[in-house]
């Protein structure tokens, strides 16, 4: 399946043989998930959900550096 990342406005895609934890995908990405919200359609959707299908997914940047 093809997981469509978009973050910094940069879109990447990720491919998996099984379904995965958003949160995986966010490990893969170097990108700790206290630092961003997932967005699917719209919708913000916890890092524990687990991705079955092809799916869009938006990060938006909640912290920053001090």
């Amino acid at each position: 399946m093809d997981v469509g990342v978009t973050h910094e406005g940069k879109r990447s895609v990720y491919q998996f043989s099984e379904p995965v934890l958003i949160s995986k995908v966010l490990e893969k990405m170097d990108i700790p998930p206290s630092t961003v919200l997932t967005v699917v359609e719209q919708k913000i959707v916890p890092h524990t959900s687990t991705i079955t299908g092809d799916l869009e997914i938006e990060l938006i940047i909640v912290s920053s550096g001090g």
